[in-house]
């Protein structure tokens, strides 16, 4: 009987997961073993080695803490998140902790880039005392450059290069990958296909696309939706590697990217609210949505420091140690959200 110290529950002895009743057995070499089903049992019998590790949840902590106060299990690896920040909410910062997280972890990264250069990407990390040179010199960080060849004229961009940005093209330019025509959805999703294979990206790592608003403005409905049909179903159900994408909430809730609530197995809320102190905009994280997983799905007031990134904070306690929180919306009206405070699990 096996049991690898999470908890009482018997596990197979080849895949690791729990084992229902009853279990099938095997003796090899004076020694018992237990499965969960036939195909463990006889893939043991054939093979030299079993799994070290309990693969049944494939999750990752995000290691932003207003997320990871939210998500007490972490998320699921196969996750597409969609991360819809209001203007002024620095939702560029957490696109940029995300990869810094993952990046401590070891672990590599894709960047898909519509909004800016990949220079003005890597400055966005060096602005918050990220390091990120050594990463894109030894490949672990990739940028797929979808804003470059829509200039008029991209060596413009590099001929106005003061020496210091100069210097951060030449580190920069052998980890990206351009884009040429990024109206075309098929070279972007081929491009990010090479980015992941280049740093065999399966199981581990993390891609953010920046912004799906931008994107959609390149693209008509129907080929932005099918591209992020794609996208999800290739790698993040594929590869088990989970996306973030940025999104710039508008007036119109029912077109691409703000009505993807039925496709995102995540959604992150990120909102401007002056309710909470008089004269102030507060900036506040919520997680709307995570499918799979227990969530905790409560607004957090935050903000960004360099070097320490997301730093959560009650604004109540910070004003006369005051425990209350306010019941309102982020833009001032009252809360109609089932979820809000609640805590849900998908």
């Amino acid at each position: 009987m096996s049991n690898d110290g999470r908890d009482r529950t018997t596990r197979c002895d080849f895949c690791r997961l729990p084992c229902p009743e009853p279990t099938l057995s095997l003796d090899r070499s004076g020694v018992s073993y237990e499965f969960c089903s036939e195909a463990c049992r006889d893939a043991l019998r054939d093979s030299d080695r079993v799994f070290t590790e309990y693969h049944g949840h494939r999750r990752v902590s995000p290691g932003v803490s207003g997320l990871d106060t939210a998500l007490p299990e972490g998320m699921p690896r196969n996750s597409f998140v969609l991360i819809r920040g209001q203007a002024g909410t620095r939702d560029t910062e957490l696109h940029a902790e995300l990869v810094w997280r993952t990046l401590q972890r070891g672990e590599p990264a894709v960047i898909v880039s519509f909004r800016e250069p990949p220079t003005s990407v890597v400055e966005r990390f060096l602005t918050l005392d990220w390091n990120v040179l050594p990463s894109l010199e030894r490949g672990q960080l990739r940028i797929v450059d979808c804003f470059t060849d829509r200039l008029d004229n991209p060596d413009r961009l590099f001929d106005r290069m003061n020496d210091w940005n100069r210097h951060l093209h030449g580190v920069t330019e052998p980890a990206s990958i351009d884009v040429r025509n990024p109206r075309d959805t098929a070279e972007i999703e081929s491009k990010l296909d090479d980015a992941l294979d280049e740093s065999g990206m399966v199981d581990e790592g993390i891609v953010v696309i920046d912004s799906l608003t931008e994107f959609g403005t390149l693209v008509q409905p129907v080929q932005a939706y099918d591209f992020v049909k794609n996208v999800r179903a290739d790698v993040c159900k594929g590869r088990f590697v989970p996306i973030f994408a940025g999104a710039t909430p508008g007036p119109e809730r029912d077109v691409f990217p703000h009505d993807l609530e039925y496709i995102a197995d995540g959604i992150v809320d990120l909102a401007m609210d002056d309710s909470l102190v008089e004269h102030t905009l507060i900036k506040r994280i919520r997680i709307r949505k995570m499918s799979g997983v227990l969530v905790y799905a409560e607004w957090v007031a935050y903000e960004y420091t360099a070097e320490q990134g997301m730093v959560t904070f009650s604004p109540a306690e910070e004003m006369n140690g005051d425990d209350e929180t306010s019941s309102t919306e982020p833009d001032g009206s009252a809360s109609t959200d089932d979820t809000d405070g609640d805590v849900s699990e998908s």
